[in-house]
């Protein structure tokens, strides 16, 4: 008997990756705030560049509102309905930004004007991890990552979140210890990156045989300049031949 060709509801989750790794950023489509930031190790503080935020906290110095450590979670609720454009940088404390000089504050200016920096994206008076700047329109959020092996941790956490949920909804007696859970190690990812260089898909499953076992299909998509695009063309794309499959145990 043939084998059944999977739609794209077949799959948990499907994640657009580009990467340019001369300028340390990655462009991810199918990637949520609040993904991002449950994904990735404790943030500090955010300093907003661009956001229809309304209870941020407010530096004199700068005139940017910020989110304190303690209303991240607050402030990803909140712009899980909103449709602008959002970007932040992190940062270390408020004694930080009032260091910054009136350069530096321009500099951040034109990042979330023009969506890249003028130097570098990352600033020693911050000590930033990131620039992270999302599009609704566009359906694409771009992230500067100081240390780029970071994107491959946020991926890996972000599917074996997702495995773990899929293992949760069994019933009591089938729900598994943490020992049996299959995880995805971000060093393995790594060994891929010569696909998100190109651009490609990220297609997480559960798979039939063996059992206790998930795969990701790796499509590479270098024709596609929009991300948006893919989206679109999702039911096409997956009717292609995948070009590697990692497996998860």
């Amino acid at each position: 008997m043939a084998k059944k060709q999977k739609t794209a509801e077949d799959f948990i989750h499907h994640l657009f990756i580009h990467m340019n790794d001369v300028d340390h950023f990655v462009i991810f489509s199918g990637l949520s705030l609040k993904q991002f930031i449950s994904a990735v190790d404790p943030i500090n503080n955010l300093l907003l560049l661009k956001h229809d935020y309304e209870d941020g906290s407010f530096n004199m110095h700068t005139h940017f509102d910020f989110v304190p450590n303690e209303n991240i979670n607050q402030f990803v609720k909140k712009m899980v309905d909103s449709n602008r454009d959002l970007c932040w940088v992190d940062f270390g404390n408020e004694k930080d930004l009032n260091q910054l000089s009136p350069i530096e504050q321009a500099e951040l200016l034109y990042i979330s004007h023009k969506k890249e920096p003028i130097h570098s994206p990352f600033f020693s008076k911050l000590q930033n991890r990131y620039i992270y700047y999302s599009s609704e329109n566009e359906k694409a959020t771009k992230i500067y990552f100081r240390y780029l092996q970071d994107s491959e941790q946020l991926v890996s956490n972000l599917f074996n979140q997702l495995i773990k949920e899929k293992e949760g909804n069994g019933s009591f007696w089938r729900k598994k210890t943490k020992g049996t859970i299959p995880n995805l190690d971000p060093l393995i990812l790594k060994a891929y990156r010569p696909f998100a260089k190109e651009g490609a898909l990220l297609s997480l499953y559960k798979m039939e045989k063996p059992n206790n076992c998930y795969g990701v299909e790796i499509r590479t998509l270098s024709d596609y300049d929009y991300p948006d695009e893919v989206w679109d063309d999702l039911d096409v794309i997956l009717k292609q031949n995948m070009d590697e499959l990692i497996k998860i145990t």
